[in-house]
């Protein structure tokens, strides 16, 4: 609601200490002056009040006398934050008189970047953090892993990231289609990285002063086609091959490799939830291989897809261990879903549905509802490339993550919903940037505002001003 008149932000402005350290910062860096936190009558008062209603409710007035920020709790602290700092940044020092009341729909408002097939620094990942708060999206879901190359540090098997971080080429049409091989750390030529763990602390812990929560995937049992350029005896086969994108279930000392790396993931993410992925295994090698069939008849298993569940359940309760809880894509739906696993919906919106119907939590990213965002959002003709489809702004900001097929009673399964970026065609880090924005910005509109309040008109008014 709208008042009459201005505020004019002073040279040096006394907040609360309630305020976010962050936003202070910012807010000092974008409006040009002073912030100083101050018990005595600050200029913009902040405390916690448990009355306001919704998830990470705030209340923010801007009157003639001062600014208040009301929040419900430290959540609703840095999103009405974000919000003082939006109004800066339309109107800068001189504010106009209001009021805002708001609150967030979904608890997941999400943004996944694949950084095996195409790697991205930290200190571009820390770039992206800040956009994302600033549309007050709140989980990073950072895809560390994959047959691309293997990104994540291990102490306990620096190989990985000595022989299954860099590949031949950059060009993934070419290097997927006709190479898949891995070279060396240092090799002359050759593409790709790794983090260092001093980089993971650094975006963990800048994500953690703006309410983000960073969810790391270590992908199992498929798309693991870069570990046997490391340690081959991860694989059926016991080799690299060029179609060896699967781990070998038979043998325990896989399950003593992906827990001790599980271990290390632990050390460094604080996140109550891991993503161990569990989808598209090929599953070309495991009924040949004489270890898995044995795993099969001594588990009774009847076919691929229980051997696949029985490794899912495996993770589940490796992460039970410290208390942590499992997020999978769809397909871990196949062969049983692990008790208390959280569901990804990628292919489209039908695993969700059955898992929530199921009574199991659910993000939905279905590319079918425009979340999809590496997908093309213009003519082909003159956009750079992308693996395929249309995924556009309307379409992106239209999308509502409860499908009318679950039941009432399990709706509230609906964490939300996340935009995916997966990396085949982000070359660069601009077209990255491209790709993300503006669809990132739409999203988050979509899975903060209640279902009634959305208007894609006025959603395009707002963002060409922007």
């Amino acid at each position: 609601s709208w008042g009459k008149g201005h505020a004019q932000l002073p040279e040096t402005l006394t907040v609360s200490p309630l305020l976010p350290q962050i936003i202070q910062t910012q807010l000092s860096q974008q409006a040009g002056i002073k912030v100083r936190a101050t018990t005595k009558a600050p200029l913009l008062s902040v405390r916690l009040d448990r009355r306001l209603s919704g998830r990470e409710a705030y209340r923010l007035s801007v009157g003639p006398r001062g600014m208040q920020l009301l929040a419900r709790d430290s959540s609703g602290l840095l999103q009405g934050g974000q919000t003082l700092l939006q109004l800066v940044g339309q109107y800068g020092r001189r504010l106009p008189q209001l009021s805002i009341t708001d609150s967030a729909r979904f608890a997941w408002r999400g943004i996944m970047l694949d950084v095996s097939r195409h790697f991205m620094s930290a200190d571009f990942i820390i770039q992206l953090l800040d956009e994302m708060a600033r549309y007050k999206m709140n989980r990073f879901h950072w895809h560390l892993v994959d047959g691309g190359g293997w990104r994540f540090p291990s102490d306990k098997y620096p190989l990985l990231t000595k022989k299954a971080a860099w590949r031949t080429l950059a060009d993934w049409d070419s290097w997927w289609q006709h190479d898949r091989r891995f070279v060396d750390e240092g090799t002359p030529r050759a593409y790709g990285g790794a983090y260092t763990k001093d980089d993971i602390r650094r975006v963990v812990a800048h994500a953690a002063r703006l309410g983000i929560t960073v969810v790391p995937e270590i992908e199992l049992p498929g798309h693991s086609n870069e570990l046997p350029a490391a340690y081959p005896e991860l694989t059926c086969k016991g080799k690299w091959t060029f179609d060896a994108t699967d781990v070998c279930i038979g043998r325990e000392s896989t399950f003593r490799f992906f827990e001790d790396i599980l271990d290390e993931v632990l050390e460094l993410f604080p996140s109550y939830y891991i993503h161990i992925g569990g989808d598209e295994a090929a599953m070309n090698h495991w009924g040949s291989c004489p270890d898995c069939r044995a795993r099969m008849k001594q588990e009774g298993l009847k076919d691929e897809h229980e051997l696949q569940s029985y490794v899912i359940r495996r993770a589940e309760k490796m992460l039970a261990k410290y208390g942590k809880k499992l997020i999978g894509w769809d397909e871990i739906l196949e062969g049983g879903l692990a008790p208390t696993a959280t569901v990804m919906s990628w292919q489209g919106e039908k695993g969700g549905i059955q898992a929530a119907n199921m009574g199991h939590d659910v993000i939905m990213t279905p590319g079918s509802g425009g979340l999809y965002i590496d997908h093309y959002q213009g003519d082909p003709k003159i956009e750079p490339v992308a693996i395929c489809c249309y995924s556009t702004l309307e379409k992106v900001y239209s999308y509502n993550p409860i499908p009318e097929a679950i039941a009432p009673d399990k709706r509230h399964h609906i964490k939300g919903a996340q935009a995916n970026l997966w990396a085949e065609y982000l070359y660069t880090t601009p077209l990255m940037q491209y790709r993300a924005f503006p669809r990132e910005i739409a999203l988050a509109e979509a899975v903060w505002t209640p279902l009634e309040k959305k208007n894609y008109k006025d959603f395009e008014r707002r963002l060409d001003n922007a």
